[in-house]
């Protein structure tokens, strides 16, 4: 496969909020009933009342992606300030209690809730989705295998969710936390083909144990509709640099597979529950703990990690021209992530209202 015809989508759920107050607010679900036919398919309800979720058209290329960010984020943006409402990225809200919220009127939404129960209730959490194109369903569930040990990695660089109902979880990741309250979230299991893995959805939908494919909430999915694998395990991730950054790592790395598949060779494949340890250390630490080296058997700083990572991408990332939005990841690492802002300004100034009033800022910046 000519990995330059990886295409890149990316869905995003934004919390909306009170301006004055900060605190997420269910209005904007009426508006969007109002407005379906004006905004089309750019801005969908979600779960909760108090989400906006936005879906990219197909993009080419990293940089097509980072014009159709910018053009979501204003059209939501611009959206929610028409109805007295602003909008915010982040995985969960620093002090807003689910108890408050309502859910959306949606028989998609009813019946998870009546499936769930309780557990669907507490899901007041925001994720980011990137969506890579491969035609191929063998190579789609091969590269899946593979990127299994990228998930905490990944997960490390989208960590904005520290607070949760006005506290400090000590988790970089909260939702994460919360998510896996779920049943078939987590690290995807390992496929031998596409028709081993479509055995295993049709014995799912045989014993009623899901009505639907789209109810396998794995961390990386084959999307059940579209020809491409999904990237689940991120945080609403904060920043345009950032969002587009993990974007284009991700496209690196499944560019990087796909080559050394043709040079048969492959990632080793390393037991789940190494995977899950390692992922249960990227939502505790972010980018500023620890990670075992699976290869290695050692424990290692996340950030020399990263280096290594970069290292293994550097040849995928320069034929798909995405050096420059890669080498933002180093700013990232730096500075750190969103959860390490939030924190910071937390820890400065005791006011989780200036938490949100920051991350509105930020979710704006570059647009």
């Amino acid at each position: 496969m000519d990995i330059k015809q990886l295409t890149v989508g990316i869905e995003e759920e934004y919390q909306v909020i009170d301006p004055e107050t900060g605190e997420l607010t269910s209005y904007i679900a009426e508006f969007l009933e109002r407005d379906a036919m004006l905004i089309k398919d750019s801005i969908v309800p979600e779960f909760l009342k108090s989400q906006l979720e936005v879906t990219s058209k197909v993009c080419k290329n990293i940089k097509e992606m980072r014009n159709e960010v910018i053009r979501l984020r204003r059209l939501a943006s611009n959206y929610a300030e028409e109805n007295n409402c602003k909008i915010i990225a982040a995985g969960t809200h620093p002090y807003s209690h689910w108890k408050d919220q309502a859910l959306t009127d949606k028989e998609r939404y009813h019946g998870l809730y009546d499936s769930m129960q309780y557990v669907a209730k507490r899901l007041l959490i925001f994720g980011m989705h990137v969506h890579i194109g491969i035609p191929d369903k063998d190579l789609r569930i091969d590269v899946m295998n593979q990127m299994r040990y990228f998930i905490p990695h990944i997960m490390s660089l989208s960590s904005s969710s520290p607070f949760w109902q006005g506290e400090d979880t000590g988790f970089k990741s909260y939702r994460g936390i919360v998510f896996e309250d779920l049943p078939r979230t987590g690290p995807p299991e390992t496929f031998d083909s596409a028709k081993s893995y479509d055995e295993f959805v049709n014995q799912l939908l045989t014993t009623k144990s899901i009505d639907t494919p789209s109810k396998i909430w794995w961390d990386i999915r084959p999307h059940d509709k579209f020809p491409t694998l999904e990237f689940r395990m991120c945080d609403s991730t904060t920043k345009v640099d950032e969002v587009i950054a993990i974007a284009a790592l991700i496209q690196a790395l499944v560019a990087t597979m796909i080559r050394n598949r043709e040079r048969n060779i492959s990632w080793r494949n390393y037991r789940q529950s190494l995977i899950s340890e390692n992922k249960w250390r990227a939502m505790r630490h972010g980018i500023n703990g620890k990670m075992i080296d699976l290869g290695a058997v050692k424990e290692t700083d996340t950030k020399i990690l990263f280096n290594e990572l970069l290292d293994i991408v550097s040849e995928s990332a320069k034929e798909l021209g995405t050096e420059k939005e890669i080498e933002y990841i180093h700013t990232m690492l730096e500075n750190g992530t969103s959860a390490d802002r939030q924190l910071r300004m937390y820890e400065e100034t005791k006011d989780f209202k200036k938490v949100v009033d920051m991350l509105a800022k930020e979710t704006l910046e570059s647009c």
